[in-house]
């Protein structure tokens, strides 16, 4: 018998709207026992815990502004309280800067990328990775990084290096689990090109690689987790650029992304969200 989320508990950052929405709603559908809901978004959080308590679900909602450790931690410390250490662990909240690396502000851009992107997941995840591992139920722990986090692109030089660096800690963790004899919590991260959530507004689809619709990245991966998948990638010719850009010499490679495939000018008309949030 498949892993499946019926009477377990399950967490999702980032999930007052967009794809973080979209996972609560999954679960609450799926039979969780508790649906732990985390975002900075207060009046939306709200809204959202709202629609998934008529749908039936136990929700527990927290405002949390995850590129803040303390937070995380003393949310985290009320979850195990509450509910206990989740069963499956959504680290969805992420955000995106679409400028030249020059004209990223020190702090509200290039620090606040990283504490949302990077340390938010690594952080989120050891706070209850020994509960999950000692519980010794089959547990999962999903990460979105991004298509991103294996090619590089212009006017994304911060974004990129966020997702670069939790696609290598994602995927890190999950051969320590099991290596380490621990393979009931299996990792699970998913790498996705541009989603139509208004995050990527402005942005072009590259050839072989059109804009994404949230709820397929949601199914896709909510799948990718229940079979323990450990790299999701989306669309599959994502696949494809990985491995040119691994076999072709860099200027080759340069022409067919910038010339050919247009990955190289899919950012020169991003606009992005109006205000600054942290989900995805």
């Amino acid at each position: 018998m498949g892993f499946s989320v019926k009477g377990k508990t399950v967490l999702v950052t980032g999930a007052a709207m967009g794809m973080g929405r979209l996972f609560a709603e999954k679960a609450v559908k799926e039979g969780a026992a508790n649906v732990v809901i985390w975002d900075i978004n207060r009046p939306e959080l709200e809204k959202t815990e709202a629609a998934l308590t008529s749908a039936g679900g136990t929700i527990l909602a927290q405002v949390v502004d995850v590129a803040d450790l303390d937070q995380i931690e003393k949310a985290a410390e009320e979850v195990k309280k509450k509910v206990g250490a989740p069963h499956v662990l959504i680290n969805n909240a992420g955000v995106v800067r679409g400028k030249l690396f020059w004209e990223h502000d020190n702090i509200r851009d290039t620090k606040f990328t990283i504490d949302i992107n990077v340390l938010a997941p690594m952080y989120i995840a050891r706070a209850f990775l020994n509960e999950m591992i000692e519980r010794n139920e089959d547990s999962r722990l999903i990460t979105l990084a991004s298509a991103a986090g294996t090619v590089a692109n212009p006017k994304m030089a911060v974004y990129a290096g966020s997702k670069w660096g939790v696609l290598g800690w994602s995927d890190s963790v999950r051969l320590e689990l099991e290596q380490e004899g621990h393979k009931h919590v299996k990792m699970t991260t998913v790498c996705p090109s541009y989603i139509n959530t208004g995050m990527f507004e402005g942005a072009k689809g590259p050839l072989l690689a059109p804009i994404l619709e949230p709820q397929e990245v949601v199914d896709k991966g909510w799948a990718a987790m229940k079979a323990g998948t450990p790299l999701l990638f989306l669309p599959k010719t994502v696949l494809l650029s990985k491995g040119l850009k691994g076999v072709l010499p860099t200027r080759a490679w340069d022409f067919l992304a910038g010339r050919v495939l247009g990955v190289y000018h899919s950012m020169e008309e991003f606009k992005g969200r109006e205000a600054p949030d942290a989900t995805k």
